[in-house]
């Protein structure tokens, strides 16, 4: 009688869960719950998420076959991957300080060693076939073959594939070369998508979910979640840079940023992301109304010229209290400009008294221009964005020694630069900012 496989799941206090599955990056949305209102075929992402696992499970109840590529005649170790059996050398699989070596020296039971044969292959979870025939390719691959990772013909799927697996099996320098390859690749191609596709390419002007646009933003959440998983600061640098430009050109990308710096507590993110939903749209959270359902990530335009977008109820939560803590700050702003500290030769050659009055009486005047009234009252960067213009356009202020007038210009960019700093605390659920 075959005796019962055990499943091989290495854990390590420095790797992430193992049994954690990057999401598919061709047409599954990245987040957790997506509308999709073109197609009675079409499901959210959360449901993606809900049923990867079963697909999984659902894959490995199936008899399993031969990997055409590694499934060698002179292996030493059968090893299966969902309904796909690979057969590869130990002695490569130990390399690296991976988890296979000390995992090999294990005294096996008394039906003999697991990985001799397709009947009793060790069992790997977590993994897809493909991510693990990907990371087999960069361990057999010879040197006329591994240079087109650093050409512009280099695979990105394939990268994070082999970076991913690496990490979680502990191939330590297999791992820094795939995130290597992966930064230079990224460095290379800085325009916002990942592959040749001229609609992501046109990505600012799109406004719908084409498949395109959902692979593109697949794609930087992938990005997103393997710096994290893989502790690489550069490449999460890097991935919220990107998005931190894509962000003004579509509110699918804002809405993937806020997302995404909710899941992994990225602080750099989550205020310029939630600012710029509070400010491109109309946010609502789920529910039916006029004959729709309406789940988180969908966006929708409306007769107001925003674009209603569907957000969680925390998420709404964050906004709304995120828009009156900003409304609150330019009503103390506006009553008291930005301090400043006066030139010495102010008080030498003139009265500072009068230099602080024409300093307040411009501040009055500029805060209730037309200019500044005709953003919204949360809008504290834009409102000061267009003081600083007035600002320099002043001139000579007959009782502003020049000095102090340089000072006072330093406190406007200062004070932005503070509520740049502040902008994820005010986007938060409770207590008072």
């Amino acid at each position: 009688m075959d005796s019962p496989v055990i499943p091989f799941i290495p854990v390590h206090e420095f790797s992430p869960e193992p049994d954690i599955v990057i999401e598919d990056q061709h047409t599954q949305s990245p987040l957790r719950k997506r509308a999709r209102h073109t197609s009675s075929l079409d499901i959210t992402a959360s449901e993606s998420d809900q049923l990867e696992p079963l697909i999984m499970v659902s894959e490995e109840l199936k008899s399993p076959v031969r990997d055409d590529a590694y499934y060698m005649a002179d292996g030493s170790c059968v090893l299966r991957v969902q309904n796909t059996l690979f057969k590869v050398h130990r002695t490569i699989l130990s390399k690296d300080q991976s988890f296979f070596g000390p995992m090999f020296t294990l005294p096996q039971g008394e039906f003999g060693e697991e990985g001799m044969s397709d009947d009793h292959p060790i069992i790997l979870q977590g993994d897809t076939a493909e991510e693990f025939r990907h990371f087999l390719w960069a361990l057999y691959a010879l040197p006329s073959e591994l240079i087109i990772v650093r050409s512009p013909k280099a695979d990105l799927s394939r990268l994070i594939d082999i970076a991913k697996v690496s990490s979680k099996y502990t191939f330590k320098s297999t791992e820094t070369w795939a995130l290597d390859a992966i930064q230079e690749y990224l460095e290379r191609n800085m325009s916002p998508l990942f592959n040749d596709n001229p609609l992501i390419r046109m990505f600012p002007t799109l406004s719908t979910r084409s498949s395109a646009l959902l692979e593109s933003e697949g794609q930087i959440a992938r990005l997103i979640r393997l710096a994290q998983m893989c502790s690489h600061s550069r490449l999460m640098d890097t991935m919220i840079q990107l998005l931190q430009k894509l962000m003004s050109g579509s509110l699918h990308y804002s809405y993937l940023a806020m997302t995404l710096a909710d899941e992994f507590n990225l602080r750099d993110l989550r205020g310029a992301a939630y600012l710029e939903v509070m400010q491109t749209s109309v946010f609502v959270c789920p529910g039916a109304g006029n004959g729709h359902t309406y789940v988180e990530g969908d966006i929708q335009e409306t007769s107001e010229g925003l674009q209603r977008l569907v957000v969680s109820p925390i998420q709404q939560l964050r906004l709304l209290s995120g828009y009156y803590r900003l409304s609150k700050a330019w009503d103390r702003l506006r009553a008291v400009p930005p301090q400043f500290e006066h030139a010495p030769s102010c008080g030498a050659t003139w009265h500072q008294h009068g230099c602080t009055q024409s300093w307040s009486d411009f501040w009055k005047e500029k805060t209730r221009s037309e200019g500044v009234l005709s953003l919204d009252s949360a809008n504290v960067l834009g409102r000061l964005g267009i003081i600083v213009k007035e600002f320099d356009k002043w001139g000579s202020a007959t009782y502003m020694h020049h000095d102090c007038k340089s000072a006072a210009r330093r406190s406007i960019h200062e004070k932005v630069k503070q509520i740049q700093q502040a902008l994820p605390d005010y986007f938060t659920e409770g207590g008072e900012y």
